[in-house]
């Protein structure tokens, strides 16, 4: 009786995240959708979205992991201070983190003379893309890298330190390989907030088709323009949301299970 009582209490709110996800495949005409896939300026979306949002992986990676690998040391005053600002940005409102990314890399921001100096310019071009996705996106790289670092046993790492091995040799044959699936549920996690990224790249980087123009800006578009574009891509997106959850879960999968067993 308990836990009928309890799934009772839980229908509501199931029913609320439900509905509205049902609602865009109950609206959608699927003439329509196959009608706005066959767009020129759907298609440029969407490789425009899926090309950024590797890209913005990519350089999170690269950029990111090192920065991991100082959250999981040890705690002192720098290290919370570095976590702090990494968290910054998965919560600052997204239209702040474009405001703030044009007052740094823009024509007057406080890189713009520099950049105008080497014949660089940032914003509302493709790059600007991907650093709003990734000034958005990459923490969840970072965070859950960090985490799978902090996780491997540090008996490992002395006994292969005893052995004369360096922190590189450490970090390249232990860490990594042990490592490997926080890293990679790091990185759908990160692609995937890449590819919904909307406030912070219409600001930073405006909404040119082609150039600029991702799938939320053009289902922002649609949604002023032609409802059946906007149904379409927000289809798209969740499909690829579902997917990207039911990979994150299948590489968490035998952590989890590790876990039960310890328990």
């Amino acid at each position: 009786m308990a836990a009928q009582a309890w799934q009772l209490l839980a229908l509501p709110f199931l029913l609320f995240l439900i509905l509205p996800i049902l609602a865009v495949f109950l609206r959608l005409s699927w003439s329509d959708f196959w009608a706005a896939l066959s767009q020129e300026s759907t298609l440029q979306a969407v490789r425009l979205s899926l090309l950024t949002s590797l890209a913005t992986v990519l350089l999170s990676i690269l950029l990111g992991t090192p920065v991991a690998y100082l959250l999981y040391r040890p705690r002192s005053f720098l290290s919370r201070l570095l976590d702090t600002l990494v968290d910054l940005p998965t919560v600052l409102p997204p239209a702040v983190a474009g405001v703030a990314l044009l007052m740094a890399f823009g024509r007057s921001g406080l890189l713009g003379g520099a950049l105008n100096l080497l014949g660089l310019q940032i914003p509302f071009t493709t790059g600007a893309v991907i650093l709003a996705q990734t000034f958005i996106a990459a923490p969840l790289y970072i965070k859950s890298a960090a985490l799978g670092f902090a996780s491997i046993d540090c008996e490992l790492k002395k006994a292969a330190a005893l052995d004369g091995a360096n922190r590189w040799q450490i970090f390249r044959h232990i860490m990594l390989p042990l490592a490997w699936m926080p890293l990679l549920s790091g990185c759908i996690l990160t692609w995937a907030r890449a590819l919904g990224e909307f406030g912070a790249t219409i600001l930073f980087a405006g909404n040119f088709p082609g150039r600029t123009q991702t799938m939320p800006l053009a289902i922002y578009i649609g949604f002023e323009m032609d409802m059946g574009t906007a149904l379409s891509l927000s289809a798209v997106l969740v499909c690829f949301s579902v997917v990207v959850l039911g990979l994150v879960k299948w590489a968490l999968r035998p952590a989890q299970a590790e876990t039960r067993e310890d328990t």
